[in-house]
């Protein structure tokens, strides 16, 4: 398994685009990859568009930047909602600063928007948040996927693939996370 070891922390809200979640959930799980879907509050269910249930295993109050190597942004509506949490925020920003990667589809980089993470970066997201990405300091590319270092971003559902095995090239390549004893 190539990502054995690995900790990835995927981001939920209510309103999410169901594929941008459960695409990167399994594809991490089945390389080995220990995946923690984080949620505002611990064991709570968020709606997807659809009203396809995710069901959070940790709230985002009970866990840190040290217990990731990669957090994952969906789009959908949910980042509108992930957004208004400082402590989410807060997550994302810290990962950014420690060089643990960072990765947002769709309309997931709206998050980093509320971020330092995209100031003097190249990204890409969903046409439609591309001037709330380059107002936010990123050089804005209309691509499938874009890294910048720790940075991995991509435009929409159709961009998965690419989307996914960016991320784990960046997990490769990655110190693993020091687990917290919370």
């Amino acid at each position: 398994m190539e990502l054995q070891g690995k900790r990835a922390a995927v981001l939920v809200e209510q309103q999410y685009q169901e594929l941008e979640v459960w695409y990167p959930v399994y594809r991490l799980r089945e390389a080995g990859c220990k995946v923690t879907l984080v949620g505002p509050e611990a064991n709570h269910t968020y709606p997807s568009k659809l009203g396809y249930p995710a069901r959070s295993d940790k709230g985002i109050n009970e866990v840190s930047a040290k217990d990731f190597d990669v957090v994952v942004i969906p789009g959908g509506f949910a980042p509108d909602f992930i957004r208004r949490s400082e402590a989410m925020i807060r997550l994302v920003s810290d990962m950014a600063e420690q060089g643990k990667v960072v990765a947002a589809i769709c309309h997931g980089p709206w998050v980093l928007c509320s971020t330092q993470a995209l100031k003097g970066r190249k990204a890409t997201c969903f046409f439609a948040i591309k001037d709330d990405v380059i107002n936010a300091g990123a050089s804005y590319v209309d691509a499938e996927v874009i890294r910048d270092g720790n940075l991995v971003t991509s435009r929409k559902p159709d961009d998965l693939p690419a989307f996914m095995q960016t991320i784990f090239q960046a997990l490769k390549e990655a110190r693993p996370a020091v687990v917290s004893t919370r």
